[in-house]
C-alpha cells in the first residue's frame, strides 16, 4: 500500500488545484479565441475570468502560506531538539556538581520525569524505602527540600540562560 506523508498530500492537492486553475483559464481564453472568433466577451465569460483569476491568486498564496508553515514546523522541531538536548546537558552538569551515584542519577531522572516513588521502585526493582533514601540524598546534595524545587530548579535555569540559537528569521 502507497503511503503518502501529509506534507505530499498538501503539495500534490495545491498542484491539481493549480492545474484546475490553469484549465479554467485555458477554457475561458479559448472560448473568447475560439473558432466563431468572438472577440466580444459575454457576462459569464468575463464571470469565468474573474473565477480563474481568484483560483490562481489563491494557489499562489495557499503555496506560500503552505511553504511557510513547513518552514516554521522545521525551526519549532530545530528549536525543541536544540532545547531537550540543552535540558540534557543542564541535568548532566548537575548531577556532576552535586556528585549524584548511578543509582542516584537514575532516580533523579525518574523524579524529574514525574514518576512516583512506588513507579520508580518498581521500574527500578527496588524497595520504596530506598528510593526515598536516594531522593533524599538527591534533595540534600541538590539543596532544595523536594521534587517541585528541584524540577523548578531547572525551568528557572534553562528560562534565564536562554537558548544558544536563535530561531531563523520569519519570512513575512
Amino acid at each position: 500500500m502507497l503511503r503518502i506523508n501529509s506534507q505530499t498530500a498538501l503539495w500534490i492537492l495545491i498542484i491539481l488545484q493549480a492545474l484546475c486553475a490553469f484549465f479554467f483559464l485555458y477554457d475561458g481564453i479559448f472560448d473568447l479565441l475560439g473558432p466563431e472568433g468572438e472577440v466580444e466577451s459575454r457576462y459569464s465569460d468575463r464571470f469565468e475570468y474573474l473565477i480563474a483569476a481568484v483560483l490562481i491568486v489563491s494557489v499562489v498564496f495557499t503555496a506560500i502560506q503552505l511553504q511557510n508553515m513547513f518552514d516554521r514546523q522545521k525551526r519549532i522541531e530545530d528549536q525543541l531538539m536544540i532545547a531537550s538536548g540543552a535540558f540534557a546537558e543542564l541535568l548532566d552538569r548537575h548531577f556532576d556538581e552535586w556528585e549524584l551515584t548511578p543509582s542516584e542519577r537514575d532516580v533523579a531522572m525518574l523524579a524529574i520525569k514525574g514518576f512516583t516513588i512506588a513507579e520508580m521502585s518498581k521500574l527500578r526493582d527496588t524497595r520504596e524505602g530506598t528510593i526515598k533514601t536516594q531522593c533524599n540524598a538527591i534533595y540534600r546534595k541538590a539543596g532544595v527540600s523536594g521534587r517541585p524545587q528541584l524540577l523548578s530548579l531547572f525551568i528557572e535555569e534553562l528560562m534565564a540562560d536562554g537558548l544558544d540559537e536563535k530561531p531563523a528569521p520569519s519570512k513575512n
